[in-house]
């Protein structure tokens, strides 16, 4: 994949299209900088070699065109204390402002445009909404992996009127040189941890890695819908009542294939959804009527710990149970500190986006793992062997 290091800004203005959907606070505040944090090495070598740079974004998923509460001003403040210099902005990103703004654009400066997603023409991939933002910039530059699994405008229409001046940036090159090395280059033992509510959400995946893992560790809510397939009583526990077949199947195909599958023995328990319940330790296939399972148990905590201490490859995927209640964030935190001594014993680990990053930093492990993924939904995709439509428009 062609990156940025193949090419010279110099004297160039480059059209970067960036993932800043972060959360802000009722003030506007940014509450989570990293998708910003990380586009910086892409923004500053651009800058270094004498270009320009001009940014383009969404935020959000706004309805009606734009809206207070989504536009990409409230990123500029912040953007420029950590590029060290004032940056720009195009209250539209496309339009008379946008056009001279960037025409005026001088080599070392930086310019922001406004909400993509306040023309709908973005996520319907319109190519004469394309083409206007093309026209802004002289290299066009991918580095917005958590939408590159979108055929957008920006994420993958444009590029074919960058033929030969287009490329991918650090961010979006390290997503993916990250996955294959997961995917295709693992050093075994190689573990997929695998959580959250559904199994459906990740039925894919796991179908792709059977070929590839030697150990499966399954927890979080999915783990019920496997308890109730082999017979087990999980009282109000979360269940997919019709992927049940579909959970055995997953079993036997793991068995045949040599595959060491991990799920929970025991549970934490509680009678209500909330950090205010009462809770006990009960088996995971025995959870009295009117009670559910919030987070994995003692024994499971030690049996997976065990088994992602030993590995040499990790992928986690989904949290072990409720981690955002600190009455259930024990067992996703066990799971964490077992990758991170992993990690520290020379093991790759590579976490897997969404959840599974809001997990990592909720405990402070961000920079104790060797990767943390910015795109959940991108990543999923490429680990189930989809080509994204972002990375194929930057690869043809």
């Amino acid at each position: 994949m062609k990156t940025v290091d193949q090419i010279n800004f110099r004297g160039k203005k480059a059209l970067v299209r960036v993932d800043f959907n972060v959360p802000l606070d009722a003030n506007y505040h940014i509450t989570d900088d990293n998708r910003i944090t990380a586009a910086l090495p892409t923004i500053k070598k651009i800058l270094t070699d004498g270009g320009a740079v001009i940014l383009m974004s969404h935020l959000g998923r706004p309805k009606d065109g734009p809206t207070e509460k989504y536009s990409l001003k409230h990123v500029v403040p912040h953007l420029s204390d950590l590029l060290g210099q004032q940056v720009q902005f195009a209250d539209d990103c496309i339009g008379p402002q946008a056009i001279e703004k960037a025409k005026a654009l001088a080599p070392g400066e930086v310019l922001l445009l406004e909400n993509l997603r306040f023309y709908k023409e973005e996520e319907k991939g319109d190519k004469e909404f394309a083409l206007k933002l093309a026209a802004l910039g002289d290299v066009y530059v991918n580095d917005a992996f958590g939408t590159a699994h979108r055929a957008h405008a920006s994420t993958a229409v444009i590029a074919q009127f960058f033929p030969e001046a287009k490329c991918a940036g650090y961010l979006l090159a390290a997503e993916v040189n990250n996955a294959e090395k997961v995917l295709n280059n693992a050093e075994r033992p190689f573990t997929a941890i695998m959580g959250g509510a559904k199994v459906s959400d990740k039925i894919e995946l796991i179908e792709q890695l059977m070929g590839k893992v030697d150990n499966l560790i399954i927890g979080g809510g999915m783990a019920y819908t496997f308890a109730k397939a082999q017979g087990g009583k999980i009282g109000k526990s979360l269940v997919e009542e019709d992927k049940l077949d579909l959970a055995n199947d997953i079993l036997s195909k793991a068995k045949a294939r040599g595959i060491n599958i991990l799920l929970p023995t025991d549970s934490i328990i509680a009678d209500a959804f909330s950090n205010d319940a009462n809770t006990e330790i009960a088996q995971n296939d025995n959870i009295k009527d009117g009670w559910m399972g919030l987070d994995i148990g003692p024994d499971s905590i030690k049996a997976f710990s065990k088994v992602v201490e030993s590995s040499k490859t990790i992928l986690w995927n989904g949290p072990m149970g409720v981690f955002e209640m600190e009455k259930f964030e024990q067992g996703t935190k066990a799971i964490a500190e077992a990758v991170v001594r992993a990690t520290k014993n020379g093991a790759f680990s590579l976490i897997g986006g969404g959840d599974s990053a809001a997990a990592v930093a909720k405990f402070n492990f961000t920079n104790d793992v060797s990767y943390v993924s910015t795109g959940g939904g991108a990543l999923l995709e490429y680990m189930e062997g989809k080509e994204l439509p972002g990375v194929k428009a930057i690869n043809e």
